[in-house]
């Protein structure tokens, strides 16, 4: 017998594993906190309880206009009916919901002791008093109007809302705070002005952006004023529902003869002021805090008012800042815009908790539309049935006289004048007194007005615009009312000034020398001088260094710079150290991580990094120096590392060569330093990841050929420059390059001799452009391209530059021309010239410009055939 009830009770017992019972548990447990508890509905800003007091109270009948009731007779409403948790819970809220330095915007009118903002606490619920405010009754209109879902309460006898209908966004105004589980809600009060403004505005257009909407609601607007210090913190609330924003006290500093006081008018929101006195006399008393020799409280029924007396050789500036920072009269708010959409917790922006909030009130008029449509035609259709009966009179008189019991006459009615039920009984229930003229009259009338009304009701509901338009009438007729002046002040911090504020973005030359120093110099250091002159002094390197990279480029602009192994780096032109005209510059491993062993070999000025459209729409196309050549989108390079990135995978033996910025239809040009160049477009070369190596650009003549440049040309009328080792140049127009298939071996684009030298660069230029030319010793030479003649593209060109013995030029760049040109300083070209002796020879080469420009036409044989590209990517 033992044996069997131990098998029974066994099988009653099922097993489970405690882990995933407690997980289980737990999370349903949690879910109910963040649902029934902790977070506040989207839609009205309420939590749970607070929805319980106020729905329970219209219950009471608590009307702003209707006497006080007891807060104990409230409590017991919202504990019987709703709410069945402790009664300090409910008191608190409603409490809480009746104290102005609490909430912006109040929605209980107590009466009695309500606490204060020193902490002190309320007087018990049976001395208190309360009714709603008038904002209150604004949230709770059109309740009765099938507005808003219904729900069992706790023991299923009665019915209570799921939302309010709200007609003013409340979580927004109001703010919410709560501790969930696993998560949390803090949410700041804002301006009713501002915030209803910026809901208009969204509803006139719903593409508005989060910084077009912060135009109408500035920042967070707190019941207790004082100061948000710093815009930052806001603006990172309003667009990611989370920031960190920096509340002070109000204060200003008096002095009265032979010392000085410190006026607090304002304290932060939620600070305590009892305490925050308390605590900074301890600090006082501790010697944290120098300088204060006595603090007051003379705050009053009128307002607060703290004096913190300064000792005589005290500075009341230095005190206050103290002040600030080891005191409650500086604090943060920290933002957490979590709210229940739809039941889920989400972390919501500015423009999301506008979105839902005018959704919610697109469903109530919607709702109250059908609901009141309903409503008249059930009138309209009891009115029909009053009309029958009243031009039937006598046969109604005379059927009603006849019958025997009401039933009979109610059915004599529907069989003979085709009523329903609800007509017939109408008619029955009419008095005699409606039979009069003029009650007939009101009748018809009163149909009549019906009838447009329900015309009017039923266009609401075919008409989004209509519905919306009644919305934008509603928040408007709620700006009349409630609109006021915002308490708390916007004051900008340090912070907020980015560097960018405190300089100015002017045009500035960057140079990059051989062994990796580099320096930022304003570019109207630089003057314009005559083709072939003898140039200035750019740089006062060793004579084992020169300057090998030149750029224009303006202060506020990024700088992307990548080496010859392949990796970006980037830099805010700003941050650039500044030098003369003369001074060698910064090593630029102490700037930016770049390996001591890399060398910059490419540079491009983009405009800034944040622009999504400006990211998306432009391209970096990068070459090597064996002709490979490779596409990236800009987004790719949109985010900055300390330590660089890899933006090309190059072969052994290979070095990246140049980087350009194109829009992804530009005209790509390489040039050889054999003399030869390749044009085809840039459409060829498909986009590709960071990590590829790229694809053929163009064959090389010979295993010592290499790349020397690359140009990406937009525009047509633009001319290709290209300049030789030993100073010679050359414009020649863009179409004079065929196009090709990417990859060939390209045609010739300057016929290289040795007094050329060896091709060294290319650039597109027009006539607005001014050349910087830099030889190898360091002289740099600017001319103005206006003055180089446009010829063929087999010549050898003009001279450009004079160069010592065997002096090479390093670099080429080009800038912007200057209207107003400077003259050359006779004396320094004149010691220059009696040094080496070559100022006549500047004027007997620039003489026989058209005598070289006429050598060494090209021939046909010279466009050889284009190889079909080889595709490497990786």
């Amino acid at each position: 017998m033992a044996e069997d009830f131990e098998n029974q009770e066994s099988d009653k017992i099922i097993k489970i594993n405690i882990d995933e019972q407690m997980k289980s548990a737990y999370i349903d447990y949690s879910m109910s906190v963040i649902v029934s508890r902790a977070l506040p509905d989207v839609r009205d800003g309420l939590k749970p309880v607070h929805r319980r007091v106020l729905y329970g109270m219209l219950d009471l009948g608590l009307a702003n206009n209707k006497p006080f009731k007891k807060s104990a007779r409230i409590v017991g409403e919202v504990l019987g009916k709703y709410h069945p948790h402790g009664d300090s819970s409910v008191y608190m809220t409603m409490v809480r919901m009746a104290q102005e330095w609490s909430l912006r915007y109040m929605m209980v009118d107590g009466q009695g002791n309500f606490g204060s903002i020193d902490g002190d606490s309320p007087a018990a619920m049976r001395y208190t008093e309360a009714r709603f405010s008038k904002m209150a009754e604004e949230m709770l209109a059109d309740i009765n109007k099938d507005t808003v879902d219904f729900q069992l309460n706790f023991d299923d006898s009665l019915q209570e809302p799921t939302v309010l209908p709200s007609k003013v966004p409340n979580l927004l105004i109001n703010g919410a705070s709560g501790i969930a589980v696993g998560m949390a809600t803090n949410m700041p009060p804002h301006n009713i002005t501002e915030v209803i403004n910026g809901t208009i505005a969204y509803i006139e257009n719903n593409e508005i952006t989060i910084a077009e909407l912060m135009k109408f609601i500035k920042a967070p607007d707190f019941p207790t004023g004082a100061i948000i210090y710093g815009y930052t913190g806001v603006q990172e609330a309003f667009e990611t529902g989370r920031g960190r924003i920096v509340m002070r006290a109000k204060a200003e500093i008096e002095s009265h003869k032979d010392r000085e006081t410190i006026i607090v008018t304002e304290i932060p929101y939620q600070v305590n002021k009892a305490m925050m006195i308390e605590r900074t006399a301890e600090l006082v008393g501790e010697k944290k805090l120098e300088g204060i020799s006595n603090i007051k409280d003379e705050s009053n029924k009128d307002g607060i008012r703290i004096v913190y007396e300064i000792k005589r050789d005290a500075n009341a500036s230095i005190v206050l800042n103290n002040l600030f920072k080891q005191t409650a009269l500086q604090t943060s708010f920290s933002v957490n815009n979590i709210a229940l959409v739809n039941g889920r917790p989400q972390m919501l922006n500015l423009k999301d908790l506008i979105r839902h909030f005018v959704d919610h009130r697109h469903q109530v008029v919607i709702r109250r539309t059908k609901y009141e449509l309903s409503e008249a035609q059930k009138r309209a259709h009891i009115l029909e049935g009053l009309l029958i009966a009243l031009d039937h009179l006598d046969e109604v008189i005379k059927l009603i006289r006849a019958a025997n019991t009401p039933e009979d006459a109610r059915l004599g009615l529907i069989e003979q004048f085709n009523l329903s039920d609800i007509q017939a009984r109408a008619i029955l229930d009419m008095t005699l007194r409606r039979l009069t003229g003029l009650e007939r009259d009101k009748i018809k009338e009163e149909y009549a007005e019906l009838m447009k009304l329900i015309d009017y009701l039923q266009s609401i509901l075919d008409d989004e615009g209509l519905r919306m338009q009644i919305i934008k009438d509603e928040l408007t007729e709620m700006l009349e009312k409630y609109g006021d002046e915002r308490r708390t002040q916007i004051v900008h911090s340090a912070e907020d000034m980015s560097m960018e504020d405190f300089i100015e973005d002017e045009e500035v030359v960057i140079t990059i020398s051989h062994e990796g120093y580099i320096k930022r110099t304003p570019a109207t250091e630089y003057r314009t001088q005559a083709r072939g002159g003898k140039g200035s002094k750019g740089s006062d390197s060793r004579n084992e260094d020169f300057i090998e990279h030149l750029l224009i480029a303006s202060n506020h602009n990024y700088m992307l710079f990548f080496t010859e192994t392949g990796r970006c780096f980037w830099l805010r032109v700003y941050e650039i150290p500044e030098g003369s005209r003369l001074s060698k510059g910064r090593a630029i491993q102490n700037i930016i991580n770049i390996p001591k062993e890399e060398k910059i070999k490419a540079y491009i000025k983009v405009k800034n990094l944040k622009d999504q459209d400006y990211l998306e729409n432009n391209f970096i196309i990068m070459c090597t120096k064996k002709g490979t050549i490779k596409k990236t989108s800009l987004e790719a390079y949109s985010r900055p590392r300390v330590n660089g990135i890899n933006a090309i995978n190059i072969n052994e033996g290979d070095q990246l060569l140049e980087a350009s910025l194109t829009s992804g239809s530009s005209e790509i040009v390489m040039a050889l330093r054999s003399g030869r160049a390749i044009r085809f477009n840039e459409s060829t070369v498909r986009p590709m990841g960071r990590t590829a190596t790229g694809v053929r650009g163009v064959t090389l003549a010979h295993d010592k050929d290499e790349v020397v440049g690359m140009i990406a040309v937009d525009d047509p009328a633009v001319t290709v420059l290209v300049v030789s080792e030993k100073g010679y140049g050359k414009r020649t127009d863009i179409e004079d390059y065929r196009v090709t298939n990417r990859g060939g071996k390209g045609v010739k684009t300057i016929s290289i001799t040795e007094k050329t030298g060896d091709l060294i660069a290319i650039k597109n230029v027009t006539d607005a452009d001014d050349l910087m030319i830099i030889n190898k010793s360091g002289i740099v030479i600017r001319i103005v391209v206006s003055g180089l003649r446009v010829m063929g593209r087999a010549t050898q060109g003009v001279k450009l530059i004079n160069l010592k013995g065997n002096d090479a030029i390093a670099s080429v760049a080009k800038i912007e021309h200057e209207d107003d040109e400077e003259e050359v300083e006779e004396g320094v070209i004149a010691d220059e010239a009696s040094a080496d002796g070559t100022a006549a020879e500047t004027t007997e080469d620039t003489a026989t410009t058209d005598e070289v420009a006429e050598e060494d036409p090209e021939t046909e044989d010279d466009e050889a055939e284009d190889d079909e590209p080889e595709e490497n990517d990786n």
